[in-house]
C-alpha cells in the first residue's frame, strides 16, 4: 500500500471509530518539539494559566483538596524545568515557578506543616532569584515571614519581612504593601510597639496608592480585606483592642461566605482581645464557639495555631474550657 493510500485507509479507520490519534502521533510530536527552538511553548502558557486558576484562594475549599489540585500541575513543571530553553524563556518560566511554589508553601503553612512551607517557600525565593523579578521575590520573603510569625518565631518573621520590605523597594505594590503588614505584626509579636506603628503606617500609606491589579483579591495581590485581617492581628497583638474591633468588622464587611478560614482567624483574634479587655470567660467562650463550628479539615492548620495562643494566656477554668475544646 503506498503512502497517500495508507494515510486515507487511516483517517477513515479514526473517523469510524471516533479515534483522537493514531498509534505513534502523540510520540511524533513529541520528537518534533524536542528538535524545535522554542517548541515548549504550550506547556509554558500552560504552566503561566495554572497560576491563574489557583492564584484565587481556596474558594471554599479545605487546603488539602487544593493542594491535590495542583499535583499534575507540578509534575509538569518539574519536567519542563529540566529542558532547556531561551534565555528570556528560562526567565519566564522561572517566574512561573516562583508562584507556583509560592502557592504550594502558603496552603503548606495553612496546614501547619512547617518544615514542608518553609522548603517550599526557599524554593519560590530561588526561582524568583533566577527570574530576576524584584517584586515576585518580596511577595515570596513576606509569604514566608507568616511561616515564623504564625508559628511562634516573630523574630526570624521581622527579618524575613525586612528584607521583603527592601526587595519592594519604594513603590507602591502588592509585595510592598504585604511586605509591611507581616513586619507591623511580627514587630506587634516581639514588643517593638513603635516599630510596628511605623509599620502600621506604612502598609495603610500603600493600600491606599495600590491600583485595581495590585489589590485584587488573588493570593498575590493586597486586597483591602486581607489588609484589614494584617492588621486586626497587628493591633491585637499590640493591645489595642479598639483598634484589632474596628479592623475585624472591618475584614468581615468585606470576606466571602466561603472564606470559613479567614472568618475563623478574625474570630480568634476577637477573642484575644477579649482576654486582654479582662474578659478571659468570654474570650474562652468565643474560641470554644469558632472551633466548634470549625469543620474537620481545618482543625489541624492555622487556626489550630492560633487557638493554642490564646490557650496558653488564658487563666484558671477558661484555660481548661478552651483546651477541653482543642483535645476533643
Amino acid at each position: 500500500m503506498d503512502r497517500r493510500k495508507f494515510l486515507g485507509a487511516a483517517a477513515a479507520a479514526a473517523a469510524a471509530t471516533g479515534a483522537v490519534a493514531l498509534p505513534g502521533i502523540a510520540e511524533a510530536r513529541q520528537g518534533i518539539n524536542a528538535a524545535l527552538t522554542g517548541s515548549d511553548a504550550g506547556d509554558l502558557a500552560y504552566l503561566d494559566g495554572a497560576i491563574e486558576r489557583h492564584r484565587g484562594g481556596y474558594r471554599g475549599r479545605p487546603p488539602t483538596v487544593v493542594l491535590t489540585q495542583m499535583r499534575d500541575d507540578l509534575d509538569l513543571l518539574r519536567d519542563v524545568l529540566s529542558r532547556p530553553h531561551a534565555a528570556a524563556a528560562r526567565a519566564d518560566l522561572a517566574r512561573t515557578a516562583a508562584g507556583i511554589t509560592g502557592l504550594v508553601a502558603i496552603i503548606q503553612h495553612d496546614r501547619s506543616d512547617q518544615r514542608d512551607a518553609h522548603g517550599w517557600f526557599s524554593t519560590a525565593e530561588q526561582a524568583a532569584r533566577e527570574s530576576g523579578d524584584r517584586q515576585m521575590l518580596a511577595w515570596a520573603l513576606a509569604r514566608h515571614a507568616m511561616v515564623p510569625l504564625n508559628y511562634g518565631a516573630p523574630k526570624a518573621a521581622a527579618d524575613l519581612a525586612g528584607r521583603a520590605r527592601a526587595e519592594a523597594g519604594q513603590s507602591p505594590s502588592a509585595a510592598a504593601a504585604l511586605a509591611a503588614a507581616v513586619s507591623a505584626r511580627a514587630l506587634a509579636a516581639i514588643g517593638d510597639r513603635q516599630g510596628a506603628l511605623r509599620s502600621v503606617a506604612d502598609a495603610r500609606l500603600i493600600a491606599e496608592h495600590l491600583d485595581g491589579t495590585q489589590a485584587a483579591d488573588t493570593w498575590f495581590g493586597y486586597p483591602l480585606q486581607k489588609h484589614h485581617v494584617h492588621l486586626s492581628q497587628a493591633f491585637t497583638l499590640l493591645g489595642r483592642t479598639r483598634e484589632a474591633y474596628a479592623e475585624q468588622e472591618a475584614a468581615l464587611a468585606l470576606t466571602r461566605t466561603p472564606s470559613v478560614m479567614t472568618r475563623a482567624l478574625l474570630e480568634m483574634d476577637a477573642a484575644l482581645c477579649l482576654h486582654t479587655d479582662g474578659d478571659p470567660t468570654g474570650a474562652a467562650d468565643k474560641a470554644v464557639a469558632v472551633w466548634e463550628r470549625l469543620p474537620e479539615a481545618y482543625r489541624d492548620g492555622l487556626v489550630r495555631a492560633r487557638a493554642e495562643t490564646l490557650h496558653q494566656v488564658l487563666p484558671g477554668a477558661a484555660h481548661a474550657r478552651l483546651g477541653e475544646a482543642l483535645a476533643s
